[in-house]
């Protein structure tokens, strides 16, 4: 098995009727994940960034997040995009003495339609993010829809990621966004990319409590 083979592919070059190329596959395959794991000796926080058009991103984060609770770890939200009405996420972080939570007060930015309240509100919030990250008891920060803040042009990409940059070893910290950021990338420890191929509510189905909010 070539080094860039995944484990579905080894099992489809074995044959499914060949019990006996299978086990040679997958003894590779062990093989492979067990050097990758002794490898693997850094041990320090990382920088995941999702980005992308596609349903999922912000579910991912949060997704994480609650793994993270689950051992018992510090963490906090921080959500620039947001509707004005309860979503589920947020009922469920504020029962959760594990997760700090902000958001920007003043809603959509398409409902706003005023640059100059969204702009100080937008640093409000990320003063709230800066305090997180400057926050050794964190072990998790999740920094939701932020990519739009620089798409509109109402924070300095330069200081948020120098803030991010500068965080506690320990601490890992998930950005969330629609927009493709090369300087993100570069410096992300982890990347996934999004893409939509279909959404329900192009359809004209309703969005729903529990799915979108």
């Amino acid at each position: 098995m070539s080094s860039s083979s995944t484990p579905s592919e080894s099992i489809k070059q074995s044959g499914s009727d060949d019990n006996g190329s299978h086990k040679e596959a997958m003894q590779a395959v062990q093989k492979e994940m067990r050097d990758k794991v002794k490898a693997a000796n850094d041990k320090r926080g990382v920088l995941i960034y999702l980005f992308g058009n596609g349903k999922g991103k912000s579910s991912s984060a949060f997704g994480t997040l609650m793994r993270s609770v689950g051992h018992g770890q510090q963490t906090a939200v921080v959500q620039f995009i947001k509707g004005n009405w309860k979503t589920g996420e947020e009922v469920y972080f504020n029962q959760e003495t594990l997760i700090k939570h902000d958001a920007m007060k003043s809603g959509f930015t398409w409902d706003t339609q005023d640059k100059n309240a969204d702009k100080l509100m937008a640093q409000e919030t990320w003063a709230q993010a800066e305090k997180h990250l400057s926050d050794p008891a964190l072990n998790l920060v999740v920094i939701d829809e932020l990519t739009y803040m620089f798409d509109y042009d109402y924070l300095s990409l330069t200081e948020c990621l120098k803030a991010i940059q500068s965080r506690p070893a320990h601490q890992s910290v998930i950005i969330t966004g629609r927009s493709r950021i090369e300087p993100i990338v570069e410096i992300a420890d982890t990347v996934s990319e999004v893409v939509e191929h279909k959404h329900a509510f192009n359809e004209g189905v309703k969005a729903q409590p529990g799915i979108e909010f």
